[in-house]
């Protein structure tokens, strides 16, 4: 089946997924980690790509962004490749590319869905994201900045993060609460699927809304055939 083309919506959050290659490592060490966060700052200012947060897992990149234009994020994702690929093969004395050919993407309804996000994206300690993080890793993630551990400068605070207090000090107490609570197993199946299959993240009116705007479907259709009224197939018995 051919894949739908990828769904951008200027100024809506997106959750995007760059898996490696047949599932290969594209970290090896937190000198990897560090090269990447470096191209990605780099690459979301040219291409005019707010990034919220981020997770650099062993296998899969985890990114939840607000693109400024329907060209910025393919254009900020390609810019990254360029740079992190070239130097990650000179280390290894390899070629070719880590990772798979296309990311994966889905726009989401922020007010419902960006804590969540923002949640799963850093919770890279743990494969699966179904467990709490028992530490938080500085160079995986970028739950540290949201800590108020360290300073990232490719973090752009979304809206829906500072109404989580009026200080500094308030937001990172009560995002330390968020963390202390494992995402529940569904919500991370929710996120996983509509970012694989790009599919919008959201209620059904969220969906439309957005299939409005792009005029792209963005709902699975319904399995099955639909049910015969009731009266047209007496009719035909």
């Amino acid at each position: 089946m051919a894949r739908l083309p990828r769904s951008v919506v200027p100024g809506y959050p997106h959750f995007v997924i760059h898996r490696g290659l047949n599932g290969q490592d594209v970290f090896h060490d937190d000198a990897d980690r560090l090269a990447y966060r470096h191209a990605l700052a780099q690459a979301a200012r040219e291409a005019g790509v707010a990034v919220h947060g981020y997770g650099l897992c062993r296998n899969e990149v985890k990114l939840l962004v607000t693109p400024s234009s329907s060209q910025s994020l393919s254009a900020m994702m390609q810019s990254i490749g360029r740079r992190y690929v070239r130097g990650f093969n000179l280390r290894y004395g390899r070629g070719g590319t880590p990772w798979e050919g296309r990311f994966r993407s889905t726009v989401i309804d922020a007010p419902d869905w960006f804590m969540r996000c923002l949640q799963y994206a850093e919770d890279c300690a743990v494969a699966d994201g179904t467990e709490p993080m028992p530490q938080v890793d500085l160079q995986s993630s970028s739950a540290g900045h949201h800590l108020g551990l360290h300073i990232d400068d490719a973090i752009s605070e979304h809206a829906l993060f500072w109404e989580l207090g009026n200080t500094p000090f308030d937001r990172e107490v009560a995002y330390r609460r968020v963390l202390a609570h494992a995402l529940p197993a569904h919500s991370v199946e929710r996120i996983r699927h509509a970012t694989l299959k790009g599919w919008a993240l959201g209620s059904p009116a969220f969906a439309q809304s957005i299939e409005a705007m792009t005029g792209r479907r963005l709902e699975p259709l319904s399995r099955g055939r639909p049910a015969l009224d009731v009266k047209a197939r007496r009719r035909t018995t």
